[in-house]
């Protein structure tokens, strides 16, 4: 996928302009079992598939539905280990935000902090969490 041999780091343009480690990233979710969030009246459903990769693999110990909060879950589609770092660092914000206001994080501050530490590795390009 890199381009005539050029991926240096993640904000590193090829000739053509593209930022190819970003390409890696989105390729990675592609190619992982599709995830889906559903909203009713009286709750929410997460449900994903499992990719059996190999059969070294022990189905019990991957878990890709996550509680974060008693009233926040996260589900994922991609890099399992990116998903639980970004897990640990949410139910971190989670627990900050508790601490300070007495009250559980609202989903869509709780989305807009962890999008955040997201966006924070397009622009450094280093080791954040």
């Amino acid at each position: 996928m890199a381009e005539r041999g050029y991926s240096f780091s993640l904000t590193t343009f090829s000739p053509s302009g593209k930022l190819v480690q970003i390409e890696y990233a989105l390729a990675a979710v592609a190619a992982g079992a599709p995830s889906v969030g559903i909203k009713a009246s009286n709750g929410v459903v997460l449900a994903t598939e499992k990719k059996q990769k190999s059969i070294l693999y022990d189905e019990q110990s991957v878990h890709k539905v996550e509680p974060i909060t008693k009233h926040i879950g996260m589900v994922y589609s991609g890099m399992g280990p990116d998903y639980r770092v970004l897990v640990r660092r949410a139910r971190k914000l989670a627990q900050q935000y508790f601490l300070v206001y007495q009250e559980p994080i609202p989903t869509g501050q709780l989305v807009q902090r962890v999008a955040s530490v997201m966006q924070e590795y397009t622009h450094l390009s280093c080791f954040l969490l």
